[in-house]
C-alpha cells in the first residue's frame, strides 16, 4: 500500500514522504494511529494544503519532547527482584515496571514510549530506549538487583552477575579433591590411612607363612 507519512517513521522516511508498506502494517498501525494517510489523489491534495501547518506542529512537538528528554535522559529505575543463585529472576521486568518507576520520579511517559525488546529476566544494569517523539529518543537505566546494596554496586559499574558466577566456580573448586597421579586406580593415599590400617594393608599383600 502507498501511504503519505505524517511524521518520521524509522526506516521508512519523514513527514510528507510517500512510501510503500505492507497492507497489514498500514491498516493495523500507521493509519489508525494517524501516522500516515493513504496516498490517493484526494489525500495528496489535503496533505499539500496542510503541509506547512503539519510541519510546524511536528517541529513544536519535537521541541517539547527534546526539552522533556533533557530531564529524563540518564534516569535510573531501581527494581529489586528475587532471583536464583545464578541471577535468573523469578518472573521478569516489563515495560509496565519501567513506566511505573519513571512515573514515580515525576517523568511523564507512556507504555507506548518505552521500547523494551524483550522482558528483562536477569539481574543487571540495562539500557532502555524511551521514544518521546518520532525524532526524539533518550536512554534510561533499569538497575535490576536483589538488594539495594547490589543495586549500588551495579551503579558503580560492578558486574554482579559475573561476580556470582565466579563465586559459584570457586565454591565448586573448593569441594574438588586433588588427585595424586602416582596412585593406581582405587589406591588409597598413605596419609589417609591410620598407622594400624597402613600396616594391615601392607601385611595383607604378603604370602601366608608355610607351616
Amino acid at each position: 500500500m502507498d501511504i503519505i507519512l505524517l511524521e518520521r517513521i524509522e526506516k521508512l522516511g519523514t513527514i510528507g514522504d510517500i512510501v510503500t508498506v505492507k497492507d497489514g502494517y498500514a491498516r493495523n498501525f500507521l493509519l489508525p494511529n494517524k501516522k500516515a494517510l493513504r496516498a490517493n489523489s484526494a489525500n495528496k491534495a489535503v496533505f499539500e494544503a496542510n503541509r506547512e501547518r503539519l510541519e510546524k506542529e511536528n517541529a513544536e512537538k519535537a521541541a517539547e519532547a527534546t526539552t522533556a528528554g533533557e530531564k529524563i535522559a540518564g534516569a535510573e529505575v531501581v527494581l529489586i527482584r528475587a532471583s536464583s543463585n545464578s541471577g535468573q529472576l523469578y518472573g521478569s521486568v516489563t515495560v509496565r515496571d519501567i513506566v511505573e518507576g519513571l512515573t514515580a520520579q515525576g517523568h511523564e511517559v507512556t507504555k507506548k514510549q518505552v521500547i523494551l525488546g524483550a522482558p528483562i529476566k536477569t539481574i543487571g544494569m540495562f539500557d532502555v530506549n524511551v521514544r518521546l517523539h518520532a525524532e526524539v529518543d533518550v536512554i534510561v537505566k533499569a538497575n535490576v538487583a536483589r538488594s539495594d546494596d547490589e543495586a549500588e554496586l551495579q551503579r558503580q559499574g560492578v558486574d554482579v552477575l559475573a561476580a556470582i558466577f565466579e563465586e559459584e566456580q570457586s565454591e565448586k573448586v573448593g569441594f574438588t579433591e586433588a588427585v595424586d597421579p602416582s596412585l593406581e586406580p582405587g589406591e588409597i593415599p598413605a596419609d589417609m590411612l591410620e598407622d594400624g590400617a597402613e600396616e594391615d594393608a601392607s601385611e595383607a599383600g604378603e604370602e601366608p607363612a608355610a607351616e
